[in-house]
């Protein structure tokens, strides 16, 4: 926030609404450092907008909850909270489970609706309140002129900050210092730890690739619309309690103010496998009705948490496949959200398009992804979740870009066949494919 609108709102006498939370979180030290020497800091303190800490914080859901009574006030009275946020994501339910709308903004702009208090404030026309002569404090008042911005940055940014701040950045602090380590060539993987534990990707990984394998009669686990973002795949932000990963912590003694974030614990698979298709705004079109990480166990037609019936199919030996829409993963090109559908167990996704770098990650997690053709698609298909899909013939082989049959079994006993574009697009995707995954490719090669 190295500009001087908080100076003015501070000096006119206006202050951030009781309802709104605010931080500041900036991505680098230096940036206090500046805004110490511009004499800034104590303006936006004056504000509400203390330090909280640095890097990926208030857009990854790390800025803190709400209050309890503005929690309260918003689920009683049904309210449409938002947030205003300069940083660069703005996914659902990321910023807070409480906030169903992010706007970016500049940091100017992120002061001036914390002023407002809501978002329905013209910036244009709309007074801020009075200052001390009882006229009326517009944006233009608390607004800084490039001049302004100019001689601050003048003032107060120069190289030996960064030198000062970075030179030594390996270091780290005191409390960085202090950790116990031990030297190793080696993890000693902790069997306790909640927060870093031993993938499960290598196990009982065979000599020899283990090539084309059958995908038949697997079940839908989700059916999901268009502008699936990696976000809704495998959120970053809160963990609810009430969710198979609240169980597993409740099962490893961990309370929930403990709980952190998911994108706290990307280093522990038994997490975020279970926070896989968790998003609290996400919407599985086969069950209708529930948002958030649920699906419908079939034949039982049993709703529930996704997590957990995949634990039922996996006992059951059932194939699972996700069905999706337009643009599916797009957003972040999160590694976990190819992850986590791996080890859900899913063998392929099945989309109208893909975002270009989750098609190339599902690859390197040996996912399958297929794309519907000649004008198909999850709707006119009329597919509710109750189906059985098989691809015909894959184990005898594909090469990148063949057309690929599906036969899909209704519950009716009706059956159809479509034709899908295999979305494996180059010879080296292929051999990640066939290897079950880049990291069983380049490990295969090493050895």
């Amino acid at each position: 926030m190295q500009d001087c609108s908080q100076k003015k709102a501070v000096e006119l006498g206006l202050n951030v609404k009781p309802w709104v939370k605010t931080s500041l979180a900036p991505g680098s030290q230096v940036v206090t450092d500046y805004l110490e020497k511009a004499g800034l800091n104590t303006y936006l303190d004056k504000l509400g907008f203390n330090l909280v800490g640095y890097g990926c914080t208030t857009c990854i859901g790390n800025s803190g909850p709400l209050a309890d009574n503005i929690v309260d006030a918003i689920q009683k009275e049904n309210l449409y909270a938002v947030s205003v946020l300069s940083g660069n994501r703005n996914f659902e339910g990321r910023i807070s489970p409480q906030i169903k709308a992010n706007y970016l903004a500049s940091p100017p702009l992120v002061v001036a609706y914390a002023l407002a208090g809501h978002m329905e404030f013209d910036l244009l026309k709309d007074s801020f309140g009075k200052d001390k002569n009882d006229k009326d404090i517009f944006l233009k008042d608390i607004w800084p002129s490039n001049k302004e911005i100019e001689e601050t940055l003048k003032a107060s940014l120069n190289a030996e900050m960064f030198v000062n701040r970075y030179s030594n950045v390996a270091e780290g602090p005191k409390q960085w210092q202090e950790i116990k380590t031990e030297k190793s060539s080696i993890y000693n993987w902790d069997e306790n730890s909640t927060y870093v534990k031993k993938p499960p990707f290598f196990n009982n990984l065979p000599d020899e690739p283990e090539g084309f394998k059958k995908i038949e009669d697997a079940r839908p686990l989700l059916i999901l619309g268009d502008m699936i973002t990696t976000d809704h795949i495998s959120p970053a932000g809160n963990i609810q309690k009430e969710s198979p990963t609240g169980e597993y912590f409740m099962k490893n003694q961990i309370l929930p103010k403990d709980y952190n974030s998911y994108g706290s614990r990307r280093g522990n698979h038994e997490v975020m496998m279970r926070g896989t298709f968790a998003n609290i705004r996400i919407r599985n079109e086969m069950a209708p009705g529930t948002e958030g990480g649920y699906t419908k166990l079939y034949p039982e037609e049993k709703i529930m948490p996704i997590y957990d019936a995949v634990v039922e199919y996996k006992k059951r030996g059932t194939d699972l496949v996700v069905i999706g829409g337009k643009e599916y993963g797009t957003g972040s090109s999160r590694d976990w959200a190819a992850k986590g559908t791996k080890l859900l167990g899913i063998k392929a996704v099945i989309a109208e398009s893909f975002e270009r770098i989750h098609r190339s990650n599902l690859i390197g997690m040996g996912i399958l992804p297929l794309q519907f053709i000649e004008n198909t698609n999850r709707l006119n298909l009329n597919l509710k979740g109750s189906e059985l899909i098989s691809v015909i013939n894959i184990e005898n082989g594909i090469n990148p870009a063949d057309k690929v049959s599906l036969e899909i079994k209704y519950l009716s006993g009706d059956t159809k066949k479509i034709q899908t574009l295999c979305r494996i697009d180059t010879k080296n995707e292929l051999e990640y494919y066939k290897n079950g995954g880049i990291l069983q490719y380049v490990l295969r090669n090493m050895i």
